[in-house]
């Protein structure tokens, strides 16, 4: 069954608040089985949650909720609700890690990008130190069709050695921290 095709019956379309980018944003005329997805791109054009194969297999749509990188695609919206939503739109285009994907070349078509760099964020946040392995195993999650994944890696380990030749800070530098509260 289609997500973008509410029930008939009325009492299903109820209206709810989410937090997206530290943002309470109300949801109206949502049916509440709808996913994550649909509602951040459809009902509420955060469009940079990309959608590609809606059975959370790509991480095209990979969002950070409550401090973890989810695919929106696989969470209904209504248990969004109360969660801190961060979406790529939370960063404004000056993260290191946007930098360090522009600089490597590492954004291709740009399909993938989105969910990449909010799960590159979320893995240096909590690991600074990630060696290879813990990047890639990390990173598995997000498909790229365009090409291999050289680049991409080149990128996530130039913003790791950035950070710790810089003082090895676990947090987000330039741009919005990605793990705090998304301003």
């Amino acid at each position: 069954m289609s997500d973008s095709t509410p029930p008939d019956a009325p009492e299903a379309a109820q209206p709810y608040a989410l937090t997206v980018n530290g943002e309470d944003v109300h949801v109206d005329s949502s049916w509440i089985g709808e996913s994550l997805l649909h509602v951040l791109r459809d009902r509420l054009s955060f469009a940079g949650t990309k959608n590609a194969c809606d059975q959370g297999e790509c991480g095209s749509c990979t969002v950070i909720m409550d401090g973890q990188p989810v695919v929106s695609c696989c969470v209904m919206a209504a248990d969004a609700v109360g969660a801190e939503l961060i979406t790529i739109e939370a960063l404004d285009g000056t993260s290191d890690v946007q930098q360090a994907f522009l600089s490597a070349g590492a954004v291709q078509c740009g399909f993938c990008t989105p969910g990449l760099i909010l799960a590159t964020h979320d893995l240096l946040d909590r690991d600074p130190e990630a060696d290879d392995l813990t990047i890639r195993e990390a990173l598995s999650g997000n498909l790229c069709r365009c090409t291999g994944y050289g680049r991409i890696l080149q990128a996530v380990r130039t913003v790791r050695d950035d950070r710790l030749n810089a003082g090895g800070t676990a947090t987000s530098q330039g741009g919005s921290s990605i793990g705090g509260t998304g301003r």
